[in-house]
């Protein structure tokens, strides 16, 4: 059976209520995963259609992160099904306009906010060529600004582990920014 979210229902109106705010942080983490607009576009909607087809198991709490473990899920199994190898794609020339979060807090001028533009590409650009599992902590922490715990949950590990893979992606984007910044 698909899931009707126009139904008008009482579960309906609250899976709505409570997940769609975070359509946006599910697609980001879906577009770093994927790589790729169209198979991200995908990959939420299967998330958004697993999601209501057992809100009915969700025990409260924060949705956000049980989103992103269901969306991680499903982009898992698009990594399987493509036999372990997933399609680098070009980035969109939009993409820069569709990231937020963390990283790129507002300017304070329009200095700040030129140079904020150049920056969030150019970090965008770093943080794709990170590998996955340092990208999606990355990723979950600064750009979706979940918590350790949080993080934990959605991937599966401890938070000794997240700590780790975070503090070893600000280290590889460090280094990259600086071997960027270097290349004439």
């Amino acid at each position: 059976m698909v899931p009707d979210f126009d139904r008008g229902d009482d579960a309906a109106q609250r899976f709505r209520a409570a997940a769609l705010p975070y359509l946006d942080d599910v697609y980001t983490l879906a577009r770093y995963l994927l790589r790729d607009s169209d198979d991200a576009d995908d990959a939420v909607q299967e998330c958004y259609l697993r999601a209501f087809r057992h809100f009915a198991t969700f025990r409260g709490g924060a949705i956000k992160p049980w989103l992103l473990a269901i969306l991680r899920n499903v982009c898992r199994a698009e990594y399987a099904r493509r036999s372990a190898s997933p399609v680098v794609a070009g980035a969109d020339d939009d993409w820069a306009e569709q990231a937020s979060g963390g990283l790129w807090s507002d300017p304070s001028s329009p200095e700040a906010e030129t140079l904020r533009r150049f920056d969030a590409a150019a970090v965008q650009a770093l943080i794709a060529r990170l590998p996955e599992p340092y990208r999606e902590t990355l990723v979950l922490r600064e750009i979706n600004d979940l918590s350790y715990r949080e993080i934990a949950d959605v991937i599966g590990a401890p938070v000794g582990t997240v700590m780790s893979r975070l503090a070893r992606a600000r280290a590889l984007l460090r280094a990259a920014w600086l071997a960027e910044e270097e290349e004439p």
